[in-house]
């Protein structure tokens, strides 16, 4: 991470600082079409899309002046990622947004010519979408929301240092969300913690996972997950009812239904990728050349109105070095 803010962002009361706008460098009548695939909606991805635009806003490429979107949303639906994937292809895009891995896995899979960015993927070269971060070396580039796993699993033992078990759901079926609870049940067992792991498979199973994981569990993580973020209203209420502290990778997570994250802001990680579309769609530079980048700000955010249900004084959470 380039730079990491230590200070506490209270939820409700966190606010993203104004942007301008400014000419590209070509300016120019053309019309650049820009395809975008977003995986499922839900408030991370859906900031990640909005944040895109803005980043392309900054650097002068507007919509309706000389910018054309054609978003598409999957509603996590496979059948759904092949053929909107293969519909942007068609429609000859000057560049593709992946939103979350499985559009961008899709969007890979339907061309190695058309330039493509993708956001919220935790790990490209494991999700076989670049050779390496430091040189893609193909037709895509972008950003990843991975965070410090050991930092959050920090966080989490700092809230409850006397847990004996912690509880990680995610699930399975995203890869992204395996590297991440990987990471984590390594990093509970060296500290010396029981770790006990539930798998969601699809949002209705989400209720029921929380219930019996927090029956059973000093304290939760929950990894960057698209299945738990859409079901994040349903896990807070779960956890505050059961007073289990919930850490998560994703801010979003934290602000519907967690504790506390040190996360990214997904609208302005999706900023910098706009910001490096831009670059692209202004002939500056071609995804193979262009590293893979890390979210530029890192911040600690704290649910306050969580942390007065579970009894906890949100001013008593501090980031972990």
């Amino acid at each position: 991470m380039r730079k990491l803010v230590a200070g506490i962002t209270i939820v409700g009361l966190m606010t993203l600082g104004g942007c301008s706008s400014k000419k590209a460098d070509k300016s120019t009548t053309e019309v650049k079409h820009v395809g975008v695939l977003q995986v499922v909606q839900h408030p991370s991805l859906d900031k990640a899309y909005k944040g895109f635009k803005k980043g392309l806003k900054e650097e002068g490429f507007v919509e309706g002046k000389n910018l054309k979107i054609d978003y598409q949303n999957a509603q996590n639906n496979q059948d759904n990622l092949k053929s909107m994937s293969e519909k942007l292809v068609n429609e000859k895009s000057d560049l593709i947004l992946g939103i979350a891995t499985p559009a961008a896995q899709s969007v890979a899979n339907a061309t190695q010519k058309i330039p493509t960015v993708v956001t919220a993927v935790t790990d490209l070269k494991a999700a076989k979408l670049v050779n390496s971060d430091e040189k893609p070396g193909r037709n895509i580039t972008g950003t990843t929301d991975m965070v410090s796993i050991k930092r959050q699993i920090k966080l989490l033992l700092s809230i409850v240092p006397k847990a004996k078990t912690i509880g990680i759901m995610y699930n399975a079926g995203e890869s992204n969300s395996k590297i991440q609870a990987d990471l984590a049940t390594a990093a509970l067992k060296k500290a010396g913690v029981k770790v006990l792991i539930k798998t969601a498979n699809t949002t209705n199973d989400v209720q029921q996972v929380t219930e019996t994981l927090a029956s059973k569990v000093d304290g939760i993580f929950v990894p960057t997950d698209n299945t738990f973020d859409s079901a994040a209203s349903v896990v807070g209420k779960v956890v505050k009812e059961k007073k289990v502290p919930l850490v998560a990778s994703s801010v979003d997570q934290v602000r519907t239904g967690g504790l506390a994250s040190i996360g990214i802001d997904y609208e302005l990680l999706g900023e910098q990728t706009g910001k490096m579309a831009a670059k692209i769609l202004s002939g500056k530079a071609k995804p193979a050349n262009m590293p893979v980048e890390k979210a530029h700000d890192m911040k600690l955010v704290v649910n306050k109105s969580m942390a007065k249900a579970l009894g906890i004084d949100p001013k008593s959470i501090k980031a972990p070095k």
